[in-house]
């Protein structure tokens, strides 16, 4: 499995199988609007898609959304769903965002249980909390996703989250391989952060013990810690060696340990090998590709 970091959010994952886009905010630098409206004189992104995306891009056969209604276009904005839509890119995503990219064009397909089978092996959603505090019931919180493939190296995408009681208790449970983090620590002109601030950051890399690769930084006005700002942090805090900063375009192969995707099950088949047969006969009803 290799991901590449494409900018802020936005990523690819790659197998043998497929080429997974998350989270598409494609727009050209400055199309966007501001997040911070008081101490800002930026538009959004901030920077241009790197060049390793538009030699990927071909290779995308499937995208993956973690949140993106109320204005998220993080997450997906208006040439992500050109994109999505112009190469009928099918899109698994939750049952609660499904008829909204339905509406848009996009071939949506609706991951339905809270542990659906996904290609070799499973995808777990780990409900994401953008925010504390009085605005709570203004922000859209979405899923992160754990994905556990045959013989690939287990991935939660943590989406966009604080650190919550839940996803405190999955990371010590089950920990994965590696963790997708939010350590941008965004924030408006008011309110509470939106992703990890330092403090958690710190936390979850005491609670795993798998890599944790940074990202959503240095695009979007409203984040707050940088790619430098971590790296001193982590320096501080001696964790260097625990964390991977990819630079946007920047692309990462991820090396396989012994975990749950990979483990043998009761009566000698390997649980990704009944992820397999679980998939193969879901294919043949049309559940997934």
């Amino acid at each position: 499995m290799k991901i590449t970091q494409i900018r802020s959010a936005t990523l690819i994952i790659e197998t043998r199988d497929f080429h997974i886009l998350v989270d598409p905010m494609l727009a050209r630098q400055s199309a966007l609007p501001k997040l911070r409206y008081f101490k800002s004189n930026q538009r959004n992104p901030l920077v241009e898609l790197p060049e390793t995306f538009h030699d990927l891009k071909q290779q995308v056969n499937y995208a993956l959304i973690t949140h993106c209604q109320k204005g998220h276009f993080d997450h997906l904005d208006r040439a992500g769903v050109h994109w999505l839509r112009k190469h009928s890119i099918t899109t698994f995503c939750t049952t609660h965002d499904a008829g909204y990219l339905q509406k848009k064009g996009i071939p949506a397909q609706a991951l339905k249980d809270r542990v659906s089978t996904f290609f070799t092996g499973t995808i777990e959603q780990i409900p994401a909390r953008h925010t504390t505090g009085w605005l709570t019931p203004f922000m859209e919180h979405g899923v992160g996703y754990f994905i556990q493939l045959e013989n690939e190296p287990s991935l939660y995408l943590m989406g966009d989250t604080i650190l919550t009681d839940v996803i405190r208790e999955f990371v010590s449970t089950q920990q994965p391989d590696y963790i997708v983090a939010p350590t941008g620590k965004a924030q408006f002109d008011v309110g509470a952060p939106l992703l990890l601030n330092e403090e958690e950051i710190i936390e979850l890399a005491s609670l795993s013990t798998g890599k944790i690769i940074a990202n959503h930084m240095d695009a979007l006005d409203h984040c707050r810690i940088t790619r430098k700002d971590l790296a001193q942090l982590l320096v501080e805090h001696s964790l260097t060696d625990r964390f991977i900063i990819p630079e946007d375009g920047e692309t990462i192969a991820l090396d396989l340990r012994q975990s749950p995707a990979s483990t043998r099950a009761p009566g000698g088949s390997s649980s990704g090998e009944t992820a397999r047969q679980s998939v193969v006969s879901n294919r043949n009803q049309g559940v997934l590709p």
